[in-house]
């Protein structure tokens, strides 16, 4: 080879390198300028619209909730963090059964339970006392319990007193009699009627007056009668018993009708009106409802109890069984009420559309194309089904009722990332943006000093039915369930009788505020029902645990998958138990253990 064809060999080469090489660096850009080109939209990155900061430049899941990642083209503002707003795509939407309610005027009903005494009215008590001096000769009546009619004897009494004025009454009607016509005179009748006058203060009626002239001279007995009809509440006499003027022989109480006295507690009062007709029970009388009206409220509340003595008034018959007579309600049974109580055209939503109830509620507003803003609103009186709203809301506007924890959640943690936090609890009194701590604190004692017995023993029977509640959830027992929420009724008083104090009340208010808990009819009511509930009820137990060695074994649990047992339950829920091993409440048998200790 020579030199000449060497040197068009090396030319050739270095020419095909040279072009191999502008083709590998500016090819794909062309290529790539085309395919712009040739798109109207470019992505720009995906997001995760439940968690915002998780972002990737390729499609994919999030590593949080494990939902596809949402592409944000150019032109977009993707899913922000902002202050009290959250937005949602469609697809989220629908995953976590949003549900939105309009909020209207509408009645607000309402069923109170009520437990109490049944007791007899003693405005209708009549005390049989002696008007004179004497002895008890022979006794009618014998027995406290017995019916009688007015008029009917019950003793008779030897009285020389009464037996002497007796003889000077019929010594002057006799002389009345012996005289004529003619011969009567005015002053003959007054001395009559002066000696008729004295025996009606010596207790005798005018019956038994107009009779003492044709009573034998050696019937030296007066009979002692019943004043009223009713039954005989207590005898104070024996045959043969010396009584002194005054003193009481029996007292006879009315019992045809009967009063149901039970306590209404300050949260009620509102809702408590007299008229009202209340569904009175007891266990004495199985499936009887004795409807009767509410006639008296005292306006006076008990200083230890904060409640009003509610009277109601009910019929008590008087039946027959083998013979003997008596009245169908005893006295001092114990009895139950319902009170159906309806205000009319209030401006209500549903009771699961607000959050943190006994806090600062907050509801969502469903303000459209995927976004919810957070409101504050000032709350009324609480019925079955709905709260009445005084402020923060308008008739009109539609708040979410299903999903909305989920929606909080998001906003939580849209204010944690907005601040560069990582995510922790939300407080809904502050406003959206104020710094939160970066630690979660510990839980503060409820007091300083031991506990006192009261609190002690209040606090065990209020824990002993919270955890009785969760237990019958885990076991699917309705029945049951159903039973231990009219404990509440009177355990949670107690309990804010017992801590009444600056640092429990905000605790006590949250319980207060979820232990209206009703019986219901499915698992799944009751459950929704008993979250917000078991959550005050373990805030409250973990400080109670750092005040007081005595309820360190209390056991606190969560359920991670609490989001799967019914719509619009959070990811992670919790409840006590007083011993293990634990029993999941809100899966119940389905999935009865899962679910991991809390640790002091």
């Amino acid at each position: 080879m020579n030199a000449k064809t060497l040197l068009l060999l090396l030319l050739v080469a270095a020419l095909s390198a040279s072009v191999t090489w502008y083709l590998t660096k500016h090819w794909p850009a062309a290529s790539g300028a085309r395919s712009a080109s040739s798109n109207t939209r470019k992505v720009l990155y995906y997001q995760s619209s439940m968690h915002p900061w998780i972002k990737s430049d390729q499609p994919g899941k999030c590593t949080i909730c494990g939902m596809d990642l949402v592409p944000v083209y150019e032109g977009d503002t993707g899913f922000d963090a902002a202050a009290g707003l959250v937005t949602l795509s469609s697809n989220t939407i629908n995953v976590i059964n949003v549900q939105t309610t309009e909020v209207r005027r509408q009645p607000l009903r309402r069923s109170l339970r009520v437990a109490g005494m049944i007791d007899d009215d003693d405005t209708r008590h009549r005390r049989l006392s002696a008007y004179v001096e004497g002895r008890i000769e022979k006794l009618f009546v014998n027995y406290v319990g017995a019916e009688v009619v007015e008029g009917q004897p019950l003793a008779t009494l030897y009285s020389p007193q009464l037996l002497t004025a007796e003889r000077e009454y019929v010594a002057l009607v006799r002389l009345l009699q012996s005289t004529s016509a003619s011969a009567r005179t005015p002053e003959q009748q007054r001395l009559i009627d002066a000696a008729a006058q004295r025996l009606l203060r010596l207790g005798l009626n005018a019956a038994q007056i107009d009779a003492l002239p044709a009573k034998s001279e050696n019937d030296r007995w007066t009979e002692i009668l019943a004043p009223m009809t009713g039954t005989v509440v207590t005898r104070g006499v024996y045959e043969g018993q010396y009584v002194k003027e005054g003193e009481m022989l029996f007292e006879i109480g009315d019992f045809a009708k009967m009063w149901f006295l039970f306590d209404a507690y300050e949260r009620d009062l509102a809702w408590i009106k007299p008229g009202q007709t209340v569904a009175v029970t007891t266990p004495s009388v199985p499936g009887k409802v004795f409807e009767a009206p509410i006639v008296f409220i005292d306006p006076n509340l008990r200083d230890a109890t904060r409640s009003a003595k509610v009277r109601v008034e009910i019929p008590n018959p008087l039946i027959e069984e083998r013979g003997h007579k008596r009245r169908e309600v005893l006295h001092k049974l114990y009895a139950e009420g319902v009170v159906q109580v309806e205000i009319p055209e209030v401006l209500a939503l549903p009771r699961s559309a607000v959050l943190s109830p006994g806090a600062q509620p907050v509801v969502y507003l469903d303000r459209g194309g995927g976004s919810f803003e957070q409101r504050k609103v000032r709350l009324g009186r609480s019925g079955d089904d709905l709260w009445e709203v005084l402020d923060g809301v308008d008739e009109g506007e539609r708040v979410v009722t299903t999903g909305n924890l989920l929606i909080d959640a998001q906003a939580t943690l849209n204010q944690s990332v907005s601040q560069g936090e990582a995510p922790t609890g939300h407080d809904h009194s502050t406003p959206a943006g104020t710094p939160k701590p970066d630690v979660e604190a510990k839980p503060v004692p409820l007091t300083s000093k031991p506990l006192s017995e009261s609190q002690r023993q209040a606090a065990q029977e209020f824990l002993a039915v919270a955890d009785a509640l969760a237990s019958a959830l885990a076991r699917d027992n309705l029945a049951d369930f159903n039973k231990e929420t009219g404990k509440l009724h009177t355990l949670a008083p107690n309990l804010a009788k017992a801590f009444d104090d600056a640092a429990t009340r905000p605790l006590l208010a949250k319980i207060e505020a979820t232990g209206h808990l009703t019986q219901a009819a499915d698992l799944t009511a009751v459950r929704q029902a008993f979250l917000p509930f078991s959550g005050a009820v373990v805030d409250f137990t973990k400080q109670l645990r750092a005040a007081e060695g005595d309820f360190a074994s209390v056991k606190v649990f969560q359920c991670p998958m609490a989001d799967r047992a019914f719509p619009g339950a959070p990811k992670i829920a919790f409840w006590i138990q007083l011993q293990p091993p634990l029993r999941n409440p809100y899966f119940g048998a389905d999935m009865l253990d899962c679910g991991t200790e809390v640790k002091p």
